[in-house]
């Protein structure tokens, strides 16, 4: 029987935690592997984060052409082809799919190409002939699209997120089950795009764990821009032919409507990827599919660690990177933080508006007996955004009462994803709001509006 190769760390899955974690382990003078049993990068760079911020590039370039209408401008469309559209969001994959590969070449990472499936607490089969060793083990295996019970997928009626990003031909007219993060954001990039879009959310509003008052602006927003959206409405039938899908929706009040439409798009959440990977010949049993896991990332197993989709922290690319550099620290007998604290992971929602959050909401806070208030300015009375004409949303910082401390940040509008930083960096560095409504801002600016929401929490008036 052929020795096993040995290294210091094997990592099974090569996404933004596994990736990020092999690069870090390396740095430390650790040897190595990681496998991949598709392209380096993961889902997060191949079939998500990337090619999905692409398409809504794009998308928002498209639907700018009505402001240019209302310079007295003829746009002719005629033209278009969404072909293009796609294979420029390839494109940006493809580049940082390359990107990560060099980055193993040139931290020295051994790259396996197959499918990884633990062997025992020290080693690992590669597609079920080639034996790893390692030190250490390192589970970074993602997730993958959930299906919904009656709503199978099969790649042409029935899409999963990865199906509607490889589309290459836009529908007429499409179902969006799911209200999160990825519903909205495919549901605005076919809006922009000209595609009747029908949005149905089983809960009360879309974006459920955001704010309620940022979630119904973007409902707002989205029904001025022609979205049907079906709040406390869920999808009980599906009938399929050759002309597309029918779906039967049930509201609150359980009145049924049939919608036909020429495909769903099932975006309902993600499943992890930790069926048949070995974790039963180790002791682990996955809690809904989930990698119970400890002080930074390791399981039950000692030496086994489990980061990103895998366990049951946010599913988020920076969130799984952040995992690997604290599983690589430790396993490098550097140990730093233990483990992230989920009050300060920023989230973030790409579509138009945007929306970005982190920490607590007022509700949320007063409901765990914390007392406090939540200090909102609205873009509207904003200078820059005036002139942009980018007026819609907020800034909405929940403190204590006296302002001393921020528990958390809610912002809806034209470049949150971007904004939320300043306020994540405040909270860290456990700042008062007076350290932010004293610094002096550039004029006129959307960050501003951090300035006078903080400004509005210590009792002063704004500027507008």
């Amino acid at each position: 029987m052929t020795s096993p190769e040995k290294f210091d760390v094997a990592i099974i899955g090569s996404g933004p935690g596994g990736y990020v974690a092999a690069v870090c382990c390396a740095r430390r003078g650790k040897s190595v592997a990681i496998i991949e049993r598709d392209r380096l990068g993961g889902v997060c760079l191949n079939m998500g984060c990337i090619p999905s911020k692409s398409l809504i590039r794009s998308a928002s370039l498209f639907r700018s052409r009505t402001a240019l209408a209302a310079m007295g401008l003829a746009v002719d469309c005629s033209g278009f082809d969404y072909k293009r559209v796609f294979a420029a969001s390839r494109a940006a994959a493809d580049t940082l799919s390359k990107g990560v590969a060099y980055l193993m070449k040139k931290n020295g990472i051994t790259v396996i190409n197959g499918v990884g499936v633990i062997a025992s607490g020290r080693s690992v089969m590669v597609d079920g002939s080639r034996e790893i060793g390692a030190g250490a083990i390192i589970i970074a295996t993602g997730s993958r699209p959930r299906e919904l019970p009656g709503f199978p997928f099969d790649g042409e009626r029935v899409l999963s997120s990865e199906d509607a990003l490889m589309l290459r031909k836009l529908p007429k007219k499409i179902i969006v089950l799911g209200g999160g993060a990825i519903g909205v954001e495919m549901g605005f990039i076919m809006n922009s795009f000209g595609v009747e879009v029908h949005l149905v959310e089983a809960l009360p509003r879309l974006l459920p764990l955001e704010d309620a008052d940022a979630a119904e602006t973007l409902r707002r927003s989205f029904v001025k821009r022609g979205i049907a959206v079906y709040p406390a409405t869920r999808a009980v039938a599906l009938t399929k032919d050759a002309g597309g899908v029918s779906v039967t929706l049930e509201d609150a009040e359980g009145v049924r409507t049939p919608i036909s439409a020429d495909c769903l798009l099932v975006a309902v959440g993600r499943t992890p990827n930790t069926d048949a990977i070995g974790l039963d010949r180790i002791g682990i049993a996955p809690d809904r599919g989930f990698i119970p896991a400890g002080d930074y990332g390791e399981t039950a197993c000692p030496g086994v660690y489990a980061i990103g989709d895998v366990v049951a922290t946010p599913l988020l690319a920076h969130v799984a990177s952040r995992e690997g550099e604290i599983a690589a620290a430790h396993i490098a007998g550097q140990p730093g933080e233990k483990r992230i604290d989920p009050l300060e992971i920023p989230a973030a929602v790409y579509c138009e508006p945007e929306v970005a959050s982190f920490g607590l909401t007022k509700e949320r806070a007063e409901a765990g007996g914390i007392a406090c208030k939540a200090s909102t300015f609205h873009f509207r009375a904003a200078g820059k955004a005036v002139a942009t004409g980018e007026t819609e949303g907020f800034v909405r910082i929940v403190h204590d009462r006296e302002g001393s401390g921020i528990l958390g940040a809610h912002i809806i509008g034209a470049h949150a994803t971007e904004l939320i930083h300043e306020l994540l960096l405040a909270k860290r560095q456990k700042l008062p709001l007076t350290a932010i409504a004293s610094m002096i801002h550039a004029h006129p600016t959307m960050g501003e509006g951090i300035m006078e929401a903080a400004r509005l929490g210590l009792g002063e008036g704004s500027q507008g």
